[in-house]
This record gives structure tokens, C-alpha cells and sequence, in this order.
């Protein structure tokens, strides 16, 4: 049973800092079936995104983490409280939109690196507009970057393989720790516009 099931979250719930205070592996999972959205103005439209491509990295210990560096400038947002974005520019070209995960001072993210349309990392912060005004940020509508639920993607419908340009990470190229619903690649398109949910009350 995913999260989200456990809290008796609805689809179009922001999904809250606790969500992505959990074990990178577990977050980039569960977050295939959400939706990545995007305001650029505070009463402008809200771009919503199915996510459906994801990459873990779990900490210090994973030699293709930015962490595995220890503590910089870069990175230092890593090492904060988890539901903040970690955005990054890679080879002077494209913009990479991370999400923090786990607890502070445990430095690990998860990759979006596909959503709607886009099949691509690059693509993916491109087309919606993504860049260095989002890192550092709460992944809040307040803040423009957010993350809302969506369906829940069972596990017959998602490929499990090693990462994607990492040969540098030794024993680390190998984990399985890239996600992909197969199902949804190529085939989803931007949702259209609708108000954010307000949570529901839970009943405990």
C-alpha cells in the first residue's frame, strides 16, 4: 500500500513535506501517477504534468549522489529538510529538477526525469520552465514548483533498471534505481487546467 493510500490522500492533494521524508527508493516509486505542477504567476493557469520517469539517489554512500562529495555551495540543500527542490544546471546546458528526500542532514534526492510529453530530464525542466528561481524552494503552490497526487501505477506497469550516465559511480552503476512507467512513456500530454484540491479532513 503506497503513502498516499495510507493517509487517505484523494487525487489532486499536494503531497506534503512528510511524503518525501522517506527513503529516496520508496519516494521515487511512488511518485510515477503524480502530477508535476507549475504556476508561473500566482493567478495564472497551473501546468500539470504525469510523472513518469524517476531516478533515486540515496545519500552519501551512492558514488553517483552529488552528496557522496560531502557538504558545498551546490549541494547544501540536500542536506536540509526533505520537500524542498534541489535544481541543478548539468553541463552548462539543461536545468535537472530533484526533489530533497529523507531526513536532515541524510543528503538524497530523487531525479524527475520524465513527465507529460517529455522524455527527458533536459526536456522535462525546458518545458515547463523550470530553473534556478525553483531551487532551494518548499515544493509548495505558493512557491510555483509543487507535486499533487495522482493515480497509483501498480507494479506490472513499471520498468526497474540501473541509471542513466553514472559510469563514473564504481559499484553504484548498477543499482536499479531508475523507475519508468512504461505504459505512460510517450503517450501522456500535458493535463489541462484545474483549481488545486483543498485536503481533505482524514478521519484516524
Amino acid at each position: 500500500m503506497s503513502w498516499r493510500q495510507l493517509e487517505s490522500m484523494a487525487p489532486g492533494e499536494v503531497l506534503p513535506p512528510e511524503f518525501f521524508a522517506r527513503s529516496a527508493l520508496q519516494v521515487a516509486r511512488e511518485l510515477l501517477g503524480d502530477y508535476l505542477c507549475l504556476r508561473e504567476h500566482p493567478h495564472g493557469p497551473v501546468h500539470r504534468w504525469v510523472i513518469h520517469e524517476t531516478e533515486a539517489y540515496t545519500g552519501p554512500d551512492d558514488k553517483a549522489c552529488h552528496a557522496a562529495k560531502g557538504l558545498t555551495p551546490r549541494t547544501q540543500v540536500m542536506f536540509g529538510a526533505p520537500g524542498h527542490w534541489y535544481i541543478y544546471l548539468c553541463y552548462g546546458v539543461h536545468w535537472m529538477a530533484n526533489i530533497v528526500c529523507e531526513r536532515q542532514d541524510h543528503p538524497a534526492a530523487v531525479l524527475l526525469r520524465g513527465a507529460g510529453h517529455a522524455d527527458g530530464p533536459g526536456k522535462l525542466t525546458k518545458g515547463l520552465g523550470i530553473g534556478k528561481q525553483h531551487h532551494g524552494k518548499l515544493a509548495v503552490p505558493a512557491n510555483g514548483l509543487w507535486i499533487e497526487t495522482g493515480e497509483d501505477v501498480p507494479d506490472k506497469a513499471v520498468d526497474v533498471t540501473p541509471r542513466i550516465g553514472i559510469a563514473y559511480a564504481e559499484e553504484w552503476v548498477e543499482k536499479p534505481f531508475r523507475f519508468i512507467w512504461r505504459e505512460a512513456t510517450h503517450d501522456l500530454k500535458p493535463a489541462k487546467w484545474r483549481p488545486t484540491k483543498k485536503k481533505r479532513a482524514r478521519n484516524r
